[in-house]
């Protein structure tokens, strides 16, 4: 078990490595979208010490934030992990940058965006991470397809994901049967 005022995976200090679920958030809008997913996915898959275990939907969404930019693709990927989440979090940012995400503008347009949203249920804040993601539960783009592969999913300190849906304006949020994520 984590102390929620520890900003250390506690677990990974005693030599242990539990077994987590994660859930990660991606996104793009910027290029070959289906590519840039396609291809984080598979570097997520080559990922030592985390098994991707389900990948949502591809759904096209409206901007958020910023709206004078084109549509992203998402989609959600669970995981099983060992690794601290500092880690996975390192992971996600360092494909980012192997797809040349570039950030110059808050919410701005981008080859690929990949937020680490939940592992477990730890809770988590420092200067470099904080878990679960500070915005997930307002955001339909992530919500909506982890719902789908996760009927019963829980974001520690909001409550059941479906509640989470039920609350949202989901109509900028559209499923795309025709796009399929390679496992």
């Amino acid at each position: 078990m984590t102390n929620p005022a520890l900003d250390f995976d506690v677990d990974t200090l005693s030599g242990m490595a539990p077994l987590r679920p994660v859930t990660y958030s991606l996104g793009s809008n910027l290029g070959d979208r289906m590519e840039y997913l396609q291809t984080a996915v598979n570097l997520l898959r080559m990922t030592p010490g985390l098994k991707i275990t389900g990948v949502s939907s591809v759904y096209e969404t409206d901007p958020v934030g910023l709206l004078d930019q084109p549509d992203f693709l998402n989609i959600v990927v669970l995981a099983d992990s060992t690794l601290a989440s500092t880690v996975m979090l390192e992971r996600a940012h360092a494909i980012e940058d192997g797809l040349e995400r570039v950030r110059t503008v808050v919410n701005g347009p981008r080859t690929i965006d990949i937020d680490l949203i939940a592992v477990g249920d730890r809770v988590l804040g420092n200067e470099f991470i904080t878990l679960p993601h500070p915005r997930a539960h307002q955001r339909a783009f992530v919500l909506v397809p982890w719902l789908e592969l996760d009927p019963a999913a829980h974001l520690v300190g909001r409550g059941r994901v479906a509640d989470l849906v039920a609350g949202l304006d989901t109509s900028g949020v559209r499923r795309r049967d025709d796009l399929v994520i390679e496992l």
